[in-house]
């Protein structure tokens, strides 16, 4: 499949979160219980700061969204809008900091086809440029494997808070 990608605008909002909704919906199962798939939508969904900033993708195949995700140079690790405790837009330091994998979903018709793969290696190579010689991100169980694949190792396993907690991992790279 020929996949293109481009940087995300404003007007692409309810196409990237019908994407979400539907990867979170079909894709988690595997690994969570339906319960942890309805409260992992809690922390996990669009950050528009990252558009804002021009730091997101898109991935189309024939002129159909594929996938999505970025790169952050701020220092939210995770979460979208509506996750607001979550949100630190401060800027890192790309000589102290890690620059932050974010948002990486694809839809279930283009799983296992180099979505994820093409979106980690265009963040990757934008932090690198932009100074960072280190990436991490909060990973979905489901994500894991993609990510040891493209060389992230586990840095800490987590629980996020609430009634119904969803594990998830802090993964990180060098990027040198």
């Amino acid at each position: 499949m020929n996949f293109t990608h481009r940087v995300a605008v404003a007007a692409d909002i309810p196409a990237i979160s019908a994407l979400m909704a539907r990867a979170i919906g079909a894709l988690q199962g595997d690994f969570l219980t339906p319960a942890q798939v309805e409260a992992s939508r809690a922390v996990m969904g669009l950050d528009t700061q990252l558009i804002a900033d021009g730091t997101y993708l898109l991935v189309e195949a024939d002129g159909r969204l594929a996938g999505c995700g970025g790169w952050s140079r701020r220092a939210t690790l995770y979460g979208g809008d509506h996750s607001t405790a979550l949100r630190d837009a401060a800027l890192l330091d790309p000589v102290r900091d890690a620059a932050r994998i974010r948002a990486m979903y694809t839809d279930p018709d283009f799983t296992r086809r180099g979505v994820g793969r093409l979106v980690l290696s265009v963040c990757e190579a934008a932090a690198r440029e932009a100074g960072f010689a280190r990436a991490e991100m909060m990973a979905t169980l489901g994500g894991e494997p993609l990510y040891r694949a493209c060389g992230y190792l586990p840095i800490e396993r987590i629980e996020t808070p609430g009634d119904v907690p969803v594990p998830m991992i802090r993964m990180g790279k060098d990027l040198n």
